[in-house]
C-alpha cells in the first residue's frame, strides 16, 4: 500500500537546513515521532502543526501538501 503524503514538514526543515532531531528538541517531543512525521507515517496534531510552522517561520499551509486528494493513493 502506497503511503498518503499529508505533509511537508521534511521538506521545509531541508530547505531551512534544520534536522528534525532539531525540531524534536524544540518541540520536547521523542525524535522517532518526529522521524514519523518526516516520513508521513503518521501526523502532527494540529495544534503541534501550529507549533511546527511557528517554529520555522512559515504559515501552516505550507507545511501542507495542497493537491492532496481524500482517499487517493499518496
Amino acid at each position: 500500500m502506497e503511503e498518503k503524503k499529508l505533509n511537508r514538514i521534511n521538506e521545509v526543515l531541508r530547505e531551512q537546513g534544520r534536522t528534525n532531531k532539531w525540531l524534536s528538541a524544540q518541540l520536547g517531543k521523542n525524535e522517532v515521532t518526529v522521524s514519523r512525521w518526516c516520513r508521513n507515517l503518521q501526523q502532527p496534531d494540529l495544534e503541534t502543526l501550529y507549533r511546527v510552522a511557528h517554529l520555522l517561520g512559515v504559515p501552516i499551509c505550507d507545511l501542507l501538501v495542497e493537491d492532496y486528494q481524500p482517499g487517493q493513493p499518496g
